[in-house]
């Protein structure tokens, strides 16, 4: 593996997730251009899928779902600039001409993952909602607001249940596809094998990334625009962290 980062490694444990946050801050305070531009990016395609499909809630869900899953593949290069402490747009754009192949081939696997979320959940609300649900409004109305619990709770569990594997299958593969030469299968099981043997700070790992990504969303998209390189760049300390085995092979 190279390692060509001074960051030195530390074992993984609850505290890790804010040392990640930490070190992640720091990189984009040091070199702010490419995550900023990254992010301004993200956040105008986001409001312009909102605007597209504003009046349509199975073409906004399908276009919010398919952006959240693939977002993370979009902000890949600034793993390379974690990496390469001085690296900047030069060295993203020149990674992703060279056209790695692998990573087009996880970006597919994860719009797969996310067309079958947008199914599963468009059979769940239709079969059990009492109203057709056709505008983000009858969502928020018959759905999210009504008094009983039920329908909108499965969903939300649905999601989680969902969301679990594909969290846990990119959260070591997209930085070690850009590190090194692993296929998809060998970064993937790599992935699963971190999660495994730190189950504690993984998942509150992933709750930080999903309160923070709902916190940008919630600003109108706004805070992605800082949150988005802070959360790509911090993913990069926490491969570091859940791979140091391999480094000291």
């Amino acid at each position: 593996m190279t390692d060509s980062t001074p960051h030195s490694t530390h074992p993984v444990s609850l505290q890790s997730p804010w040392r990640w946050l930490a070190l992640g801050w720091a990189d984009l305070r040091r070199n702010p251009v490419p995550g900023l531009v990254h992010g301004l990016l993200l956040t105008a395609f986001g409001w312009l899928l909102l605007w597209a499909a504003r009046d349509q809630f199975w073409l906004l869900a399908g276009a919010f779902s398919g952006f959240l899953i693939v977002a993370p593949i979009l902000a890949t290069g600034l793993y390379q600039v974690s990496r390469q402490r001085r690296a900047g747009l030069g060295e993203v754009i020149q990674l992703w001409r060279s056209g790695d192949g692998r990573l087009v081939k996880f970006g597919l696997l994860l719009g797969l993952a996310g067309t079958g979320w947008v199914l599963t959940s468009a059979g769940l609300i239709t079969l059990g909602s009492p109203v057709p649900i056709l505008k983000p409004v009858d969502f928020l109305r018959h759905v999210v607001l009504v008094r009983q619990v039920g329908l909108f709770e499965v969903w939300l569990l649905l999601g989680a249940l969902l969301a679990a594997p594909v969290f846990a299958s990119t959260v070591v593969a997209l930085p070690m596809l850009v590190d090194t030469r692993a296929s998809v299968m060998e970064a993937v099981a790599e992935s699963w094998r971190a999660v495994a043997t730190h189950p504690g700070p993984m998942v509150l790992w992933a709750v930080v990334i999903a309160f923070l990504v709902g916190l940008g969303m919630a600003t109108g998209l706004l805070g992605l625009i800082v949150l988005i390189p802070l959360l790509a760049h911090a993913s990069w300390h926490a491969y570091r962290d859940l791979t140091a085995h391999r480094m000291e092979r």
